[in-house]
């Protein structure tokens, strides 16, 4: 006799109903036994509220542009409350700097609205079977890094690899700097520098390392300890 595995538990926090329903269809179109929606939610204040601790959900589907608490506050309030809630950003936002703020607090994927019946099937398999799911911009390797209590142990910066010696000391600068949640702009006026010379110093290392984008110079930050991920309020 084969018993069902029990469906995985979905929760939507997100301000916008029509695409809570949507989304709810998209999911059911995937497979409507193995996924069971049990929280909608329109902000994190309303998510905080409705979350259940006898009925949690193992995905939670979230929103960063929210009112009353967005998805960063609500991400941080899961993270320090619910740990073990999977999470997974369904947004509009997809900046550099918003992706890897999310992937600092913890989040498990990252995907933009536009999203067909496959991305979401995909993405929810994905983080419950191996724990994560990843894009052409956001690869496991970088989420595991960057959750990692063991990355970057070393109070001092270490160069196992010779790296240091590659990097002169305004461009190891940058790197920690971008390795915040700063603007490239931002980062030009902390180092009281212009725009342009930022855009250099970005493009030499990037070139110099093969590192394709953002999140990539902050993997290969942490990977090289240039960067604590430890030492982010």
């Amino acid at each position: 006799m084969s018993y069902r595995k029990p469906p995985i538990k979905i929760a939507l926090v997100d301000d916008h109903n029509l695409f809570r329903k949507g989304l709810i269809t998209l999911i059911g179109l995937a497979d409507k036994h193995n996924y069971l929606v049990v929280l909608e939610a329109e902000s994190g204040k309303d998510m905080i509220r409705k979350l259940d601790k006898k009925a949690l959900p193992d995905i939670l589907i979230l929103d960063i542009d929210m009112p009353d608490m967005d998805g960063f506050e609500a991400m941080l309030w899961l993270k320090n409350n619910h740990p073990n809630i999977s999470v997974l950003v369904v947004s509009m936002v997809e900046s550099d700097q918003a992706i890897a703020r999310m992937m600092r607090l913890g989040v498990k994927g990252y995907l933009s609205k536009d999203i067909e019946v496959e991305d979401i099937h995909q993405a929810l398999l994905a983080i419950y079977n191996k724990g994560y799911y990843y894009t052409d911009f956001l690869t496991g390797k970088l989420i595991e890094s960057l959750q990692s209590d063991d990355t970057s142990k070393e109070g001092d910066i270490s160069d196992k690899s010779g790296i240091i010696h590659k990097i002169n000391e305004n461009e190891l600068k940058f790197i920690k700097l971008a390795c915040s949640d700063l603007t490239y702009d931002q980062i030009a006026e902390k180092m009281f520098l212009s725009p342009k010379t930022i855009d250099s110093y970005r493009s030499a290392i990037f070139t110099r390392f093969l590192i394709k984008n953002r999140p990539g110079l902050i993997l290969f930050a942490i990977k090289n300890g240039l960067f604590d991920v430890r030492d982010i309020a």
